[in-house]
């Protein structure tokens, strides 16, 4: 099997120049093209325009280009006060990160040529983005093991254009580019025109801002990793908010985005961002806040991110068959020379998951006295929407908290067959609310 890497193509004029050069180029090196196409399903013709590309493909491959085509529909559609354009972005990206897995492919390019790139410096502009929105976009970025790479970001549309004559080619014209819903239409059809006429150095000279800006971000992120580094490994996962006060409000506001960034691994609305900054700085508000990809969360000086994909449904799960942990419980055999205490895997089978309903104690350690849940939640710091998991009896008897752990009184040590439990949450909701 030849090395291999993928071309998206929509069929439309940039990416069918670059399908083209990509085989030609791939021809001569031995190697193997994947073609991926996504139909948004947003047009009535969007079909017709999958089996023209299928067709196209097919017409190559018997010609002698090293080409292997795929293609994959969208499903649903845009929600009521969606951006259909964000909608489709992020389907189309699922949708290429898909193919490209299923073709074994760690490379694919994207058509997108230094007009794309000046009009997007421009947008992000309009929408008051930093110097990470004004970079716009890289020519090339990893994510999640796939490089998506942009070969002729650089490149100017008329250099494009005079290919497609050159070589004769075709291409599909989306009939949705001449709408001006669209903010990106609605800049290339009624402002770039006016711009260029007036300043005719306009596209440089935004290229090159685009270069300033990403050497900007660059240097940003690295001082707040810098930052962040200084505050020791714990901070990865629970960021100190007194580290926010210690710097400049302009520093800590960088170390705050760049850890939120870091976590949910898209970049952080301005708006959010501004009512979270507001309330940790106050010390006072919501203990917890929805955010793109997951939730931040605050508790006694630290703010934790949590991610939604881990987080899981509502409710207690259901008691499972006999002989069955119930779900999100583990237990892990203790070697017998271990100092660590454990519980006895014959209480294993009985182990069942109630949800809290006061009243019930815990025993810390061995000669210690047995306290309310709360009190015991607060001596060891468990944070509030860690205290909604659900509690493991045997019978009547409270055998393991999540947070807590074992009850002494249920514990077994060196020398005798023991278990150690762990929790896992999956199946569990943590509390939004404040306080406990």
């Amino acid at each position: 099997m030849p090395p291999a890497f993928a071309v998206a193509w929509s069929g439309g004029r940039d990416s069918t120049a670059l399908l083209h050069a990509s085989l030609r180029v791939a021809r001569a090196l031995g190697l193997q093209v994947h073609a991926f196409h996504v139909d948004h399903g947003l047009q009535p013709a969007s079909a017709d325009w999958a089996r023209r590309c299928a067709a196209q493909a097919a017409r190559w491959a018997r010609a002698g280009a090293p080409l292997r085509f795929a293609s994959r529909r969208l499903s649903g559609r845009p929600g009521p006060g969606d951006s259909v354009e964000a909608w489709a972005r992020e389907g189309r990206r699922a949708a290429l990160a898909a193919m490209a897995r299923e073709a074994g492919v760690d490379l694919l390019l994207l058509a997108h040529h230094a007009g794309d790139q000046a009009e997007t410096v421009l947008l992000q502009a309009l929408r008051g983005a930093g110097p990470a929105g004004l970079a716009a976009m890289p020519a090339r970025q990893l994510r999640e093991g796939l490089c998506w790479a942009r070969p002729w970001r650089e490149q100017p549309r008329r250099a494009i254009e005079a290919y497609l004559r050159r070589h004769r080619l075709r291409w599909i014209e989306d009939p949705s580019n001449a709408q001006p819903v669209h903010a990106r239409n609605r800049l290339r059809q009624a402002v770039w025109p006016a711009l260029e006429h007036s300043f005719p150095q306009a596209g440089p000279a935004l290229l090159r801002l685009a270069r300033h800006a990403a050497e900007a971000a660059e240097n940003l992120r690295a001082l707040a990793e810098a930052d962040l580094g200084a505050l020791g490994p714990a901070a990865a996962t629970a960021l100190p908010l007194d580290a926010l006060r210690v710097h400049p409000p302009a520093r800590a506001r960088l170390l705050l985005r760049h850890w939120i960034e870091r976590h949910s691994a898209r970049p952080v609305p301005a708006d959010r961002f501004e009512s979270l900054w507001q309330a940790l700085t106050a010390g006072r508000g919501p203990a917890a806040w929805p955010w793109p990809g997951g939730q931040l969360r605050r508790y006694r000086g630290l703010l934790r991110w949590f991610d939604a994909a881990a987080e899981g449904g509502g409710g207690v799960a259901p008691s499972p068959a006999a002989g069955a942990l119930p779900a999100g419980l583990r237990a892990e055999p203790l070697p017998l020379d271990s100092p660590e205490p454990g519980l006895p895997p014959d209480w294993l089978p009985g182990l069942e998951a109630r949800v809290r309903q006061g009243g019930e104690r815990f025993q810390a350690g061995p000669g210690r006295p047995a306290r309310a849940l709360k009190k015991q939640f607060q001596a060891a710091g468990v944070p509030v929407w860690a205290r909604q998991a659900p509690l493991f009896f045997l019978g009547e008897t409270l055998v393991f908290v999540p947070g807590l752990g074992l009850d002494a009184r249920c514990q077994v040590g060196s020398g005798q067959s023991r278990v150690r439990l762990v929790w896992q949450p999956g199946g569990v909701s943590p509390a939004e609310d404040g306080l406990a």
